[in-house]
């Protein structure tokens, strides 16, 4: 496993980390999840990444991995880097969702529980809240680090402007922001558009989510969407209709040039990811152990010759 420095902290976390917002809740075999964690450690992922609502149902991946945390990692604590945020909805009532104090203080206090933890590593705010003062928020996340209820705190979601709000006033409050994670792959490139400067220019690290376009970088669906794929899920926020000819052509495309680079289309999605220094990991969620397997040979090769990376931009266009 690579490890890389996270902004100008003195974190480092491995250049792949784990995601567990689908494939470990209420509604999928405890096993099954056992093994991918078990897996991922012993290949030299430290980086758990779940939120209040993961699932489903919310808050059941967070009871899932709390349980075979004791169960698996007991005398582990001090190797793993465990987070999670608060942001979406996650309860009835108006203190359920979005940035209040009172909700950000209360999803921690009840992750902590379901989890059987003291502390997280990591906690984020999940998404820019339009309607509470960002001040209060941000004020919620320093609030939380000097409660002792979590070591960093981070921001998900957040556009190149707020983010540089947002950085500003934990910055003031003497709680810096340690990373951001933003969705980004292939498909999906609006970081590029001066959050990555931002965050470099600050010293914040960065965790994309979503690489692999919840599959659609796989090779999954280059023959049609298998029965058990996302796509077939109606828990999944990938639906069929995401599924475009324009989409499943770009990723035969691709395909193509990544087994001319000996690689697979996810592998060689996430080595491209990689590529770029100001990203500290590429946070990845698969539903079998040898998904992940796969997905760790990325390393082999990240380096793309300029004509590599003229093709990619000729497909994507």
């Amino acid at each position: 496993m690579e490890y890389r420095r996270c902004g100008r902290s003195g974190i480092l976390l491995p250049a792949v980390s784990l995601g567990l917002w689908h494939n470990f809740g209420g509604v999928d075999t405890l096993e099954n999840a056992r093994a991918i964690l078990q897996l991922a450690f012993d290949a030299g992922i430290t980086h758990f990444d779940l939120a209040n609502n993961y699932g489903p149902p919310p808050g059941s991946a967070e009871e899932n991995f709390g349980r075979i945390l004791r169960q698996d990692f007991h005398g582990y604590r001090d190797q793993l880097i465990i987070s999670t945020k608060a942001g979406y909805y996650m309860w009835q009532g108006p203190y359920g969702e979005w940035g209040s104090k009172k909700y950000l203080v209360s999803s921690l206090d009840q992750s902590l529980q379901r989890m059987g933890l003291d502390y997280v590593d990591i906690f984020y705010h999940h998404r820019p809240d339009p309607d509470t003062p960002l001040e209060e928020t941000m004020t919620a996340l320093d609030l939380i680090v000097r409660q002792g209820k979590a070591l960093y705190v981070g921001i998900s979601n957040y556009p190149a402007p707020e983010a540089e709000k947002a950085i500003a006033i934990l910055r003031r409050l003497g709680t810096p922001c340690l990373i951001h994670q933003p969705k980004y792959s292939m498909f999906e490139r609006w970081v590029e558009g001066g959050l990555l400067d931002l965050l470099e220019r600050e010293g914040v690290g960065c965790i994309p989510f979503s690489p692999l376009a919840q599959g659609l970088l796989t090779d999954k669906y280059l023959k049609g969407i298998p029965d058990d794929s996302r796509a077939h899920k109606s828990s999944g926020f990938l639906q069929e209709g995401q599924v475009t000819p324009e989409r499943v052509d770009k990723a035969k495309r691709l395909n193509e040039l990544a087994i001319q680079r000996d690689q697979t289309l996810a592998q060689m999605a996430l080595a491209w990811i990689l590529k770029d220094k100001r990203i500290t990991s590429v946070l990845i969620g698969v539903s079998k152990p040898e998904q992940l397997t796969d997905s760790l040979q990325c390393f082999r090769n990240t380096w793309f010759s300029a004509d590599e990376l003229r093709q990619i931009e000729e497909i994507l266009k």
